[in-house]
């Protein structure tokens, strides 16, 4: 089992920044990649960014130059530095780990506001 907790959400004006992180807990050595997921009101939770335990990462077009995933396997910690936020970046922000034989776990959300 691992456990999930995100900090760092909230509400910012369009053009700043917010970093959110996300510490794992529990069977930390089985995890293999670590990433962020969003939901907006109405719409399906999309990838956000994801980051393996090697240091590969993928995000989705709409963030690429803006946000920026990383890692801190020492603390299992995954962070994702937001700037240049827009409105439409509003929503809940999940996180989200896979481990290396496929389970994959949850965290609460965190919700993020980005007034225009």
């Amino acid at each position: 089992q691992v456990q999930l907790v995100e900090s760092g959400g909230g509400l910012v004006q369009a053009g700043g920044s917010l970093r959110l992180a996300c510490a794992a807990s529990g069977s930390i050595s089985s995890i293999n990649t670590m990433g962020w997921y969003r939901q907006a009101p109405g719409k399906q939770r999309e990838m956000v960014a994801t980051i393996t335990r090697r240091g590969d990462t993928n995000y989705v077009e709409s963030v690429k130059g803006r946000f920026t995933i990383s890692r801190d396997n020492s603390k299992n910690t995954v962070y994702l530095q937001m700037n240049s936020l827009k409105p439409e970046d509003t929503a809940v922000y999940y996180c989200n780990v896979i481990t290396y034989v496929g389970m994959d776990y949850w965290g609460l959300g965190t919700l993020v506001t980005v007034s225009s």
